[in-house]
């Protein structure tokens, strides 16, 4: 492996996560995705796209009854996110398979109960280069809607999928997910009370007959604007507590 890496500490040191000293690390969007997944979940799960397993060593660590497949096509990733399970103790129900979400094997169609993503954010030329390793992580190599249709491919019928993505992409997101799933959720994440949403968690299952669109109350990651982080942050972050979408509706 030649990319230098750090061992970061997660969930108040009960994991940790080998990342690139240049490049992509994962910081809140990955906390929150790990915590927007149901804790008493116990079938197959899939990330498509995990890097270094920001996202994907937590959820299998809160999710204990889980197995869990992380798909990412940056070689050094790969082997920073298994060198992660092997450290965490969580080889025998991690598997990391490098690959593109382009390409799902055939035999992924309608295999995992629940596919879950951080995709990258931009589309090309929309924003100024992001940086030496941080170009997958960040631009689009394949649209949105490829990548949604990648876990939908994925992701067998009635099972959920659930994504962090920009608050400002929710409309191109629900129109690539509105008619192929149904019971829809919407967290939208706001820096502090009164803030508008930068983040949105969507959650949906596949093949559900289309109903309303949950819209939940907003999720605030800090009290006030530059205040400390909230407790609900506060015990994601340390104690591996789930984001409970019920409490926001």
């Amino acid at each position: 492996m030649s990319v230098e890496f750090t061992k970061d500490a997660f969930l108040d040191g009960r994991v940790h996560v080998f990342q690139p000293v240049k490049g992509f690390r994962a910081g809140t969007d990955s906390v929150l995705l790990a915590a927007a997944l149901d804790a008493g979940f116990s079938g197959q799960a899939l990330e498509v796209g995990c890097g270094a397993g920001g996202a994907l060593l937590p959820a299998a660590t809160r999710l204990s009854a889980a197995s869990f497949t992380g798909l990412e096509c940056d070689p050094e990733m790969v082997s920073l996110a298994e060198k992660g399970g092997v450290e965490n103790a969580l080889q025998s129900r991690v598997d990391i398979i490098q690959g593109d979400a382009a390409s799902l094997p055939q035999d992924w169609q309608n295999k995992f109960d629940l596919v879950f993503s951080n995709p990258p954010f931009f589309e090309p030329g929309k924003i100024t280069d992001p940086g030496v390793g941080k170009e997958a992580a960040y631009l689009e190599s394949l649209s949105l809607k490829g990548w949604i249709n990648a876990m939908l491919f994925a992701l067998r019928p009635k099972g959920q999928l659930v994504m962090i993505h920009r608050a400002a992409e929710l409309a191109r997101i629900l129109a690539n997910i509105e008619r192929q799933t149904g019971d829809i959720s919407i967290l939208p994440i706001q820096n502090y009370p009164g803030a508008s949403a930068k983040r949105v968690i969507v959650s949906a299952r596949k093949g559900l007959r289309s109903g309303p669109v949950k819209l939940l109350a907003p999720f605030s990651l800090h009290g006030s604007k530059g205040g400390a982080a909230t407790p609900a942050l506060q015990n994601i972050a340390r104690e591996g507590s789930g984001i409970q979408f019920e409490d926001y509706s």
